[in-house]
């Protein structure tokens, strides 16, 4: 098992993952699998900041564009897709790299967390949903903050498919899922791996946020959402959690005016951000790599990935 080689690039949400992670797949030949929950969907373009096929530079992508987005998608079914391409990678004698800002769908890959167990009672996830409609997502969430409080910290109260996982984790195994997610990350790692977190400054994250929103809003934002909305998307698909997606919907709806949707979209886009870098320093064995101690010199940032790619064994120099 140790022997597989998979090479992670991670980080917060516009930090520039896409183009060093293009850069390291030319040098190691290597494939990316996306490891983001919102550009696996078809027809998300705007709000994703999916990749544009003329951007990948012939650098093949998996994972972009597989699924309608009426359709579901969770960790377990990206877990299943992951692996698959993983396989078929290494048939073709590259290796895998693993790129995208979820870290609960890297951490899934990496440790090979097995998601089958207490999957086989639906009732109380159904008593969940309909208490999620009627009573809203806020009273959702103060549920699980009184059961399980870092849960409640680490889990934007939006993002219902996870506070009810969460709840439902705990009603199932009377554990708080915080606790459960902490001895998962202890797990050894199932592959040969290098883990980079490509991070900034917060100031200039937070800038970098608030100028692709204002880009994706000049480049169509609202009307993609429109799209969508006629194809037949609505507010409690998953493919509608993301941002970008509820909060124009929103809007949409008549709920809150453009300006309101946009300053929203913005807080919540950084208070995410926030949440990530959280999430990778709980993880082990992770690498940093913080883009002012480079002085934003992309060839260093990439030079310094080799090499800890060659320490591990990923590759050897003489691929490079």
């Amino acid at each position: 098992m140790e022997s597989r080689p998979l090479i992670i690039l991670t980080g917060p949400t516009a930090v520039g993952k896409t183009k060093l992670s293009i850069a390291l797949a030319k040098v190691v030949n290597g494939e990316i699998i996306s490891a983001d929950s919102m550009q696996v969907y078809k027809y998300m373009n705007i709000g994703s900041a999916k990749i544009r096929p003329e951007e990948m530079q012939g650098v093949p992508h998996h994972l972009i564009d597989v699924l309608e987005p009426t359709e579901n998608f969770n960790v377990v079914l990206f877990q299943q897709m992951a692996e698959k391409c993983i396989r078929e990678i290494y048939e073709r004698g590259h290796i895998p790299i693993l790129t995208g800002g979820t870290g609960f769908y890297i951490q899934a890959v990496l440790r090979g967390i097995d998601f089958t167990e207490n999957e086989e009672d639906s009732s109380f996830r159904n008593e969940l949903e309909k208490m999620a409609d009627e009573k809203g997502t806020i009273f959702l969430h103060e549920m699980l903050r009184k059961v399980d409080s870092k849960a409640a910290e680490e889990i934007h109260p939006n993002n219902v498919k996870r506070v009810i996982r969460a709840l439902e984790y705990h009603h199932l195994t009377g554990q708080r899922i915080s606790e459960h997610n902490e001895e998962e990350r202890k797990k050894q790692k199932i592959y040969q791996s290098c883990y980079f977190v490509l991070n900034d400054k917060r100031e200039i994250l937070y800038e970098r946020i608030e100028k692709r929103i204002d880009e994706m809003l000049q480049d169509g934002l609202v009307e993609e959402v429109k799209w969508l909305y006629d194809y037949g998307c609505r507010k409690g698909m998953v493919s509608m959690q993301g941002l970008g997606y509820k909060e124009i919907l929103d809007y949409l709806a008549g709920d809150i005016s453009l300006e309101g949707a946009i300053s929203l979209l913005k807080r919540d886009t950084r208070h995410f951000a926030k949440r990530q870098l959280t999430w990778f320093r709980r993880e082990n064995d992770v690498i940093w790599v913080d883009k002012d101690a480079f002085d934003y010199d992309e060839e260093r940032m990439l030079d310094f990935m080799i090499k800890q790619c060659v320490r591990e064994g990923i590759i050897t120099e003489m691929n490079v």
